[in-house]
């Protein structure tokens, strides 16, 4: 027996698996008929860590929106570039924030102070990295079905090293849309907010959203998410390979822990049809198949969640071995320091 007899009917079945996780990056629900909140109810938070280069995006886009939120608030968080200067130019008004303390870690201790510092009923949390579509802000307020609620910004790529992002959107994405809340955006009501005990909460995580969603569902509130495509975007690491690879690294050691078996297991399954794919090449001219079959999927996938070329997904084993060398390098990397934005943290 070949081995093509055992690897091209076991990729096919692992295809055909791999649309479970095309089903999870489901296309957005519609909006709802009515009774969506008032924009001029939000306070829309940014934490920000050297964001001057980022912040004149996303204000001008809130700006550019025709439902404007309440306020703007930008939490500077000792930055050392022109992060507040850029900030207050643009309207926003601007927090400075106070010395860290013991056992917080920058952003929830930037939420914290943003949300105190808040005048609205309902709370936006926003990154800087990202921006709104236009219309995006009225969109995502007319899904808001109460509760906490999480939009996924649609990536945008613009240089080539930041296509090797695509595993790792794909498996985010999947790993969280419905069910959980992803970190560059959180719209929830005050009243919830307070109730849980804010960013308090969850002062000494890395990647906050994943416990807080925990938290919310155990208190019973709803909690929902979706991707995001038309109405939020962001950019994710336009610094350079060095601080995507570090970027990445900082992902793998704080929320593997935390993603659902269910997504485990889709994952687990797409990567060994991905590798089976590749496995099988020199075996048979069919396997040519299968490998194109695959391709074409991964490209289905990347339309959900980015901006990431055609050529990406005909050319994947480049994408998913960048993926594979990052997450060795996490494993290797636990429990030692982890460098972001100029702090340090166990990756743990």
């Amino acid at each position: 027996m070949g081995p093509e007899l055992i690897l091209l009917p076991a990729g096919s079945a692992l295809w055909l698996a791999s649309f479970g996780l095309l089903r999870r990056l489901g296309a957005p629900p519609a909006a709802a008929n009515g009774g969506d909140p008032a924009a001029g109810s939000v306070s829309l938070i940014i934490p920000a860590r050297n964001e001057a280069h980022n912040l004149p995006r996303l204000l001008d886009s809130i700006r550019a929106q025709s439902a404007q939120p309440l306020e703007v608030i930008v939490v500077d968080d000792a930055s050392t570039d022109a992060t507040s200067a850029v900030a207050a130019a643009r309207g926003a008004t601007v927090v400075s924030s106070l010395a860290l303390p013991d056992g917080w870690r920058g952003k929830p201790w930037a939420c914290h102070q943003g949300a105190r510092a808040a005048k609205g009923s309902l709370l936006l949390f926003l990154d800087a990295d990202c921006w709104f579509e236009p219309g995006g802000l009225d969109a995502i307020l007319r899904r808001f079905q109460g509760g906490a609620f999480s939009v996924c910004p649609h990536h945008r790529t613009e240089k080539p090293y930041e296509e090797l992002s695509a595993c790792f959107n794909l498996i985010m994405v999947a790993s969280t849309a419905g069910h959980g809340l992803f970190g560059p955006m959180l719209l929830i009501d005050r009243a919830s907010y307070d109730r849980t005990g804010g960013h308090g909460e969850v002062k000494g995580r890395v990647l906050e959203n994943l416990r807080l969603a925990s938290i919310y569902r155990a208190a019973g509130i709803p909690v929902s998410s979706m991707t995001g495509r038309g109405m939020l975007s962001f950019r994710m690491y336009p610094e350079g390979l060095a601080s995507l690879v570090e970027g990445w690294t900082k992902g793998f050691a704080s929320g593997a822990a935390e993603t659902p078996r269910a997504a485990v297991l889709l994952v687990a399954l797409w990567i060994s049809g991905l590798m089976i794919s590749l496995i099988a090449l020199p075996f048979s001219p069919w396997s040519a198949l299968l490998y194109l079959a695959f391709a074409l999927q991964f490209g289905a996938m990347l339309k959900r969640v980015g901006s990431f070329s055609a050529l990406t997904a005909l050319l994947y084993p480049v994408p998913l071995l960048f993926y594979l060398a990052v997450f060795v390098r996490s494993l290797r990397r636990s429990g030692k320091a982890v460098t972001w934005k100029g702090r340090e943290f166990r990756a743990d």
